[in-house]
C-alpha cells in the first residue's frame, strides 16, 4: 500500500499542475461557440421570451395573448387578482415546450401559471412554489420510482446492520442518514415547506454525532465512552462488527453490481441540472479562450476555476453544441467523479486496516456510498457536487502527505469554496509537527491562489468575489428555513458564528486523533456550514457523506463513539507515515 500511496501523491501533484495551466494545447481544436446570456435565457433555466403577443412559437398552436387569457381563467388567479391588484404579467416559453406566465405585484413574483402549447391551463403555483419550478413535484421521475428508492435504501442499510446487537447506535446512525428521504419525498410531492423543515433534524443529529465521534464530547460522557471502547476491545467485538451480514466476496460482487446500476441510471436520465450545465459552459469557455467570469443575469459563473477546469477534459471529448440537450460531457464527468470516489473509498479501507479486514472495510465503504440514495440522486441529476466528494476522498487517501492533502483540499476549495473551512483541521494534524502544518498550508495556498490568479476577471479580486462568493452569500432562494422565514435571521447568524468557531476549534482539539476522528470532525464542520445556508439542496449531502461513512464504519467503539487516540489499536505500520497517523486497526 506504500507504493500505491506514493503513486497517488505523485498523481495529485500532476493533477494540480494540469488543472492550473490555462491554454491547454488541445483547446485549439475545440469548436468556438459564442456564449451569450440574457435575462430570459441562459444557464439557470431554459426560458425564452416570445417575439410578440400574437406570434405563435414553432410547434405551438397558441400565442402569448391566448396563454395569458387561459392563465387568468381559474379560481386561484381570480382570487389573487381581487386581493392584489393590479397584477403585472409576463408570458415566457419553457424550453420550447409550453408557456410560463409570471404574475407580479409591487415588483414581487406572486404566481406562475403553466399553459400547454395548445393554450390549455396545466398548473397554477403561488407562494414559494411560484419562484421554485424545481419544487413542484416529480423532480427526477426515475429516481423517485419505488423500484429505485426501495432497493437502494435497503442495500444501503446492510453494511451497518448487526442482528446480534440490535441496540447499536450505528443502526440509528444509518437510519438517520436514510431519513433525509422523508424530506425528499415531501419535496417530490410539492410539499415544499414541510420538506424544508424535515431537513434539519437529521442534520442536527449528525452534527452532534460527528462531534461526539470526533472527540468533542459533552461533559460526563467522555469517561463513559472510554469504558465502552475498552470493553469492546476486550471482548473482540470490533473486528466482527463491520458488515457482519456480508462476506468480502458478497461485498465485492455487490459493489460491482451497484456501480453498474448507478452508471446505467445516470446514462438513462437525460436531466442535467443547472450546476452541471454551468460547469460544462465554463469548460467550453476555457477551451474557446473566453473568460470564465462574465456579465450575465443567470450567474453560471458562481464557482471557482477548478469547478470548470475539472470538466475541461470531458468538454474536449464531447463538445457542447450551445443547447440544453443530453449534454454527454456532464454525464461523463459525473460518472468519472463517482467512480474515482468509490475506488478511493476502497483504497482508504485498505490503508486503515491490513489484510482481509482492510478489503472488508474498503468494500463496505464503497458499498455504502454506491447504495446511498442521495449520492445516486446527485449522479442522476449530473450535479458537479460529486467533484467535491471525489477530492475529499482522495485527500483522505493521501492524508499522510501534508503536501498532497493540502493540495487536494485546495482543489476542492478552488472549486466550491466551502471545503476551505477544513483547512484548520487538515493543517492542524500534527503527524509531522510544525513542518507538516506549514507544508499543508503552503500547498493549499499555492493551489487556490494560482488557480484564481490565472482566471481572474478584468475587474480583479473584487469582481471575482462579486461573481462567486458574494453572489452565493446574497442569493435568494426558497429551500431553507431562513429563506422561508427571514425573521429567523438571528438564529442563522448564531449558526454561522458557531460554524466559524468550530472550524477554528478542530485545528487544536482533540490533540490526538485517529483518521476516523478526523473524518468525523470534517463531517461536523461541513454540516455546521450547511445548517445556516440560505440555499440548501439534497446534493449537499454528498459533501459530508464520505467523511460520515468513514467515521461510522472505520473507527468506532461499540456505542458508536470514536475511540480516543491513546486507546486505539494501531495496525502494524508499513511506513513511518502510517505510524504517524495512528491508523485504527479494528472495526466497529
Amino acid at each position: 500500500m506504500g507504493h500505491m500511496r506514493k503513486l497517488i501523491v505523485a498523481g495529485v501533484s500532476a493533477l494540480a499542475m494540469v488543472l492550473c495551466v490555462p491554454g491547454i494545447a488541445l483547446a485549439s481544436s475545440a469548436p468556438t461557440i459564442q456564449v451569450t446570456s440574457t435575462p430570459t435565457q441562459g444557464v439557470g433555466l431554459p426560458i425564452t421570451a416570445p417575439q410578440s403577443a400574437t406570434a405563435r412559437p414553432p410547434g405551438f398552436t397558441s400565442d402569448a395573448a391566448q396563454a395569458v387569457t387561459a392563465s387568468e381563467q381559474n379560481k386561484t388567479m381570480i382570487a389573487l387578482h381581487a386581493r392584489e391588484h393590479p397584477l403585472a404579467y409576463r408570458p415566457l416559453i419553457w424550453n420550447d415546450q409550453y408557456w410560463l406566465v409570471d404574475f407580479s405585484y409591487a415588483g414581487k413574483l406572486v404566481a406562475q401559471v403553466t399553459v400547454s402549447s395548445a393554450g390549455h391551463l396545466t398548473g397554477v403555483w403561488t407562494g414559494a412554489l411560484a419562484s421554485a419550478p424545481y419544487a413542484r413535484g416529480d423532480f427526477i421521475t426515475q429516481f423517485g420510482a419505488w423500484w429505485v428508492l426501495v432497493p437502494f435504501s435497503l442495500l444501503f442499510l446492510l453494511p451497518f446492520l448487526d442482528l446480534r446487537r440490535p441496540r447499536r447506535m450505528l443502526h440509528v446512525d444509518a437510519l438517520v442518514l436514510l431519513s433525509f428521504l422523508i424530506s425528499y419525498l415531501l419535496f417530490d410531492h410539492a410539499k415544499l415547506v414541510a420538506a424544508v423543515w424535515m431537513v434539519y433534524p437529521p442534520l442536527l443529529y449528525l452534527l452532534v454525532r460527528m462531534l461526539w465521534m470526533g472527540g468533542l464530547r459533552f461533559p460526563g460522557l467522555r469517561e463513559r465512552g472510554r469504558r465502552v471502547a475498552k470493553r469492546s476491545a476486550a471482548i473482540g467485538t470490533r473486528t466482527e462488527g463491520l458488515s457482519p451480514l456480508l462476506s468480502v466476496r458478497v461485498l465485492a460482487i455487490g459493489l460491482v453490481a451497484l456501480v453498474i446500476a448507478r452508471i446505467a441510471l445516470s446514462l438513462a436520465t437525460h436531466l442535467v441540472i443547472d450546476v452541471g450545465y454551468a460547469s460544462v459552459i465554463g469548460a467550453h469557455r476555457i477551451a474557446a479562450g473566453q473568460p470564465i467570469y462574465y456579465a450575465g443575469a443567470n450567474h453560471g459563473d458562481t464557482y471557482g476555476p477548478i469547478a470548470y477546469l475539472a470538466y475541461l477534459p470531458f468538454e474536449l471529448l464531447f463538445p457542447w453544441h450551445g443547447t440544453w440537450d443530453y449534454l454527454p460531457s456532464a454525464h461523463a464527468a459525473s460518472i468519472v467523479f463517482d467512480l474515482v470516489t468509490v475506488v478511493g473509498l476502497v483504497l482508504l479501507g485498505r490503508q486503515l486496516r491490513g489484510g482481509r479486514e482492510g478489503w472488508r472495510l474498503g468494500l463496505a465503504l464503497g458499498w455504502a456510498w454506491s447504495a446511498c440514495p442521495f449520492t445516486l440522486l446527485a449522479l442522476m441529476a449530473h450535479s458537479n457536487d460529486g467533484l467535491v466528494a471525489m477530492l475529499s476522498v482522495l485527500s483522505l487517501v493521501a492524508f499522510t502527505s501534508p503536501a498532497a492533502r493540502g493540495a487536494l483540499l485546495g482543489l476542492a476549495a478552488a472549486a466550491k469554496f466551502a471545503p476551505a473551512a477544513l483547512l484548520g483541521l487538515y493543517a492542524g494534524q500534527r503527524n509531522r509537527g510544525i513542518k507538516g502544518t506549514i507544508i499543508c498550508l503552503a500547498s493549499f495556498t499555492v493551489i487556490v491562489v494560482t488557480s484564481i490568479a490565472l482566471y481572474l476577471p478584468s475587474g480583479g479580486l473584487a469582481e471575482f468575489y462579486n461573481h462567486t462568493i458574494g453572489y452565493q452569500l446574497s442569493r435568494s432562494d426558497v429551500f431553507s428555513a431562513w429563506a422561508l422565514h427571514p425573521s429567523l435571521d438571528p438564529i442563522k447568524t448564531a449558526l454561522e458564528l458557531g460554524a466559524l468557531v468550530l472550524a477554528a476549534l478542530v485545528a487544536f482539539v482533540p490533540r490526538q486523533r485517529s483518521i476516523a476522528q478526523i473524518c468525523a470532525l470534517a463531517g461536523a464542520v461541513t454540516i455546521a456550514l450547511q445548517l445556516p445556508a440560505v440555499h440548501w439542496f439534497y446534493y449537499f449531502i454528498v459533501w459530508f457523506m464520505p467523511f460520515v461513512l468513514v467515521a461510522m464504519l472505520a473507527g468506532t467503539g461499540d456505542d458508536g463513539g470514536a475511540v480516543d487516540a491513546a486507546e486505539t489499536v494501531v495496525a502494524p505500520p508499513a511506513t513511518a507515515d502510517e505510524r504517524s497517523l495512528e491508523i485504527v486497526h479494528a472495526g466497529v
